[in-house]
């Protein structure tokens, strides 16, 4: 049997991904699950062993560009059972359509009738987390989730991990906590420069060394960090933000012995890995999208007003994170990792 998945467009959302096509592979040994996404979530799925290949989708998130989706379908045609949508857009649902696909599922859209045959009508209640939408795909209408869940689980090849760090100058010679100060989604859930500084600081004084990762965008964020540290800190702090390609921040990423991460798309490649991590939730919710993984701890206030779900806040005030300080969080690292002075103590 040979699936063909329209992915998701975010890095988060196509890491959880993983959940369905664990569901599948359960289900059907023997399928062949290709994913069609854009270029740069393939790092991650080359990570998946459940996935044969990933396609690449050339067309940027929002733009229709029919004669384009036209092509990519008719390039298609024959060479898939199912296709399976995980996006709920009209436009997602064009190249399956093309390429007539004889079976094409997806949870009821944007007026989708016609251009897919296996419509589901989503039960938020039943199916309160994005998982659960992703991995009922797999099954008939109404079937009971297998439990336990699967986990996402990325692969990591060691020539690929010693080659990152080579190239970066990284030693292991202290244990990393690694830092994800940003959110492609907006400010509502990016946890303050000074807070993070704060942990960055008294994890280096107990004997680790900080590696913050992220986009382009999100170097300057963590050059703030950084420069909060006194001379003598500072120099424990490598701000690979944006100096890495997906592929090098998920090799580097699984060296962490922890993590603390926004509610991102790497708080999602943090769990992933099964990295010990400490998820920091402001405007959004752990109840929808929590991290997969066994060692977490989730830090939030759950102010009146949150979650919203809003990119910016309403108020301005950005309460959910600003009052939200560094001791929880430090707290938390502590249950789940030592720190390597109190190794030594103890010896």
């Amino acid at each position: 049997m040979k699936i063909l998945i329209v992915g998701p467009s975010w890095v988060g959302d196509m890491v959880m991904a993983q959940t369905l096509f664990q569901c599948l592979n359960a289900r059907h040994p023997d399928c062949e699950i290709d994913v069609l996404a854009p270029e740069w979530s393939r790092p991650i799925l080359e990570r998946m062993p459940q996935v044969r290949r990933a396609l690449s989708f050339p067309i940027g998130h929002g733009v229709l560009d029919i004669a384009t989706r036209r092509k990519i379908g008719k390039s298609l045609v024959g060479a898939y059972d199912q296709a399976i949508l995980l996006p709920n857009s009209l436009k997602s649902a064009l190249v399956p359509w093309f390429a007539d696909i004889p079976k094409r599922t997806g949870w009821k859209g944007e007026m989708r009738y016609g251009l897919l045959n296996d419509i589901r009508v989503l039960d938020k209640e039943r199916y309160p987390l994005m998982i659960e939408r992703f991995m009922a795909l797999a099954f008939e209408p109404g079937a009971e989730l297998p439990k336990p869940y699967p986990r996402p689980s990325l692969r990591i090849d060691p020539a690929s991990r010693e080659a990152a760090l080579a190239k970066f100058g990284l030693d292991l010679d202290r244990p990393v906590l690694a830092l994800c100060p940003g959110a492609e989604f907006g400010e509502a859930k990016r946890w303050p420069a000074e807070h993070y500084a704060k942990v960055a600081e008294i994890k280096i004084r107990a004997g680790w060394q900080v590696w913050l990762f992220g986009s382009k965008n999100d170097h300057p964020g963590g050059e703030d960090i950084r420069m909060r540290l006194i001379p003598g800190l500072r120099e424990e702090v490598t701000n690979l933000a944006g100096e890495t390609s997906l592929a090098e921040a998920i090799d580097l990423l699984s060296c962490a012995s922890a993590v603390v991460s926004n509610d991102s798309g790497l708080m999602h490649v943090a769990a992933a890995l099964a990295r010990p991590l400490v998820a920091v939730y402001g405007s959004t919710s752990p109840q929808f999208t929590p991290p997969l993984a066994e060692q977490v701890e989730i830090v939030r206030l759950g102010l009146e007003c949150s979650p919203c779900f809003e990119r910016t806040c309403r108020f301005g005030h950005y309460n959910c994170l600003r009052e939200l300080k560094p001791r929880p969080v430090i707290d938390a690292l502590d249950r789940l990792v030592p720190d390597p002075l109190e190794l030594v103590e103890t010896h």
